[in-house]
């Protein structure tokens, strides 16, 4: 009995031994989850509405967004009409006044918010037809007065002024400028004069010409009923006006001729605000989109991001630097990275920067950073599957943008597929420190002599002045 007991244990301990893990190799990656997205159902008023609707009984709530897909609109001599119009609709309708508006929109524990390209409402399910009824009411019926206008015009003023001594406010200004041009959507400032030229007369106008359904998406998401809602958005949209916004041409936006700097003195300033910008093509529907994305996380995406390590980790120049790139399907948007920096160790920022910008082009990234990378976007992605407005911006995409049908459905894996070598291909098309702006914003006095002897990779870099409004000028004394 005992040499049965005996065998059995050394059977068992012999395949335990063979049995483990070997923990010191990685475990093998599983495949990509399957991502299941409710398809919303859609359908099309006369006017050319386009509504999508998504059934989610889980709880009982509804939210609405309405979405105006326009391409950027140049307001010129009249910047800030926009922003007027923006704040002055939602502020009750021809029908119903403020006042009435928002107390009842209270007292049915809802939300509404409006602006010149877009309406938003949430509410619980058994509200609905009416929150939908009043959110319609006030984006197709606004009550553009003179006094509502007068108070909101007076609020642009007083926020312009004060914007006047923000060095970050200064900062984004300056550098949309720059990037782009003033006579671009992107690149056009907002200023008193141009504020004062807007009368009520631009505002209805302005609303007119572009408040249209010609490029609207209206998303319906939550505890709904397909043919209440097909029957309500048809009642209470099809009054809108079939209509079409105009369209603007305008020089595009194309980078510096040669690496720069360009600085803008700002004599109150405690710090440097540093941003490295070039002018990039990047849409949702280009092959290489979830390379670039992952090239910005690994660069300046985060914590654990190269520029985030040196900047602050290692040299303890600020407390964080961060890069960003964007889509846009209209036209050239900006890559930037960006970092606030003490007077002192301005120009040696800008350096490791410029050095990070060109290390991540010139050389692969590690399958370490590149792994996490992914695991940060995968697990970002996930998350926000849970969220029923993730459902809506994703439903849109599809729709505005020219992906495919499966492209969220196949985002993992299309992540994971991503190698070192797409990385740096990216990388080094999207990023560039050859002709690209330094824009620096900060006291001049006392960083300027440093930045005009300032040199990258054994070539000085010239240095331009420019004032709050992105005018070129000369050396402040």
């Amino acid at each position: 009995m005992k040499r049965i007991v005996f065998s059995i244990a050394l059977f068992i301990a012999f395949f335990s031994l063979h049995g483990q893990i070997d923990r010191t190799q990685p475990p093998k990656p599983g495949p990509a989850p399957t991502i299941n997205l409710k398809e919303p159902v859609r359908f099309e008023l006369n006017n050319g509405l386009k509504v999508m609707v998504v059934e989610n009984h889980k709880l009982p709530r509804v939210s609405i967004q309405l979405t105006l897909d326009n391409a950027p609109i140049l307001q010129g001599e009249k910047a800030g009409v926009s922003d007027l119009t923006a704040s002055l609709v939602g502020k009750g309708s021809k029908n119903i006044s403020k006042d009435a508006f928002y107390e009842e929109v209270d007292f049915l524990g809802a939300n509404i918010s409006l602006g010149d390209q877009s309406a938003y409402a949430s509410c619980l399910s058994k509200y609905f037809p009416r929150i939908l009824e009043l959110m319609a009411d006030a984006a197709l019926n606004p009550n553009f007065t003179q006094e509502e206008f007068d108070k909101e015009k007076d609020k642009l003023l007083t926020a312009l002024k004060a914007e006047e001594n923000d060095v970050s406010a200064i900062a984004t200004r300056v550098q949309l400028a720059l990037a782009y041009g003033k006579n671009h959507p992107y690149g056009e400032i907002t200023s008193e004069e141009t504020v004062n030229n807007v009368t009520l007369a631009d505002v209805e106008q302005f609303y007119r010409a572009n408040f249209v359904p010609a490029n609207a998406y209206l998303v319906v998401i939550g505890d709904v009923d397909l043919a209440e809602v097909e029957k309500l958005v048809t009642e209470y949209f099809t009054p809108w006006s079939k209509a079409t916004p105009p369209s603007f041409s305008y020089a595009k936006p194309v980078d510096a001729q040669y690496a720069q700097i360009n600085l803008v003195d700002m004599p109150k300033a405690v710090q440097s605000e540093i941003v490295v910008q070039n002018i990039t093509e990047l849409k949702m529907k280009d092959d290489d989109y979830l390379h670039a994305l992952l090239a910005n996380r690994i660069l300046g995406g985060g914590s654990q991001a190269r520029l985030f390590m040196n900047l602050r980790e290692d040299k303890g120049y600020t407390y964080g630097s961060y890069s960003a790139i964007r889509d846009n399907k209209f036209g050239p948007m900006r890559f930037s990275a960006s970092a606030e920096v003490r007077n002192a160790v301005t120009d040696s920022a800008m350096v490791e920067m410029l050095t990070e910008i060109d290390k991540i082009r010139t050389t692969p990234v590690t399958a370490e950073e590149l792994k996490n990378a992914k695991a940060k976007y995968s697990g970002s992605f996930v998350m926000a599957l849970e969220k029923p407005q993730t459902v809506v911006n994703y439903a849109l995409n599809i729709e505005t943008e020219g992906l495919h049908s499966d492209f969220y459905k196949t985002y993992l894996e299309r992540i994971n597929a991503v190698t070192v070598e797409d990385v740096q291909k990216a990388a080094e098309k999207y990023f560039t420190t050859a002709n690209a702006r330094l824009v620096v914003t900060g006291k001049a006095s006392e960083i300027a002599e440093k930045l005009e002897n300032f040199n990258f990779q054994g070539k000085k870099v010239p240095l331009l002045y420019y004032d709050n409004n992105a005018n070129k000028t000369a050396k402040p004394e």
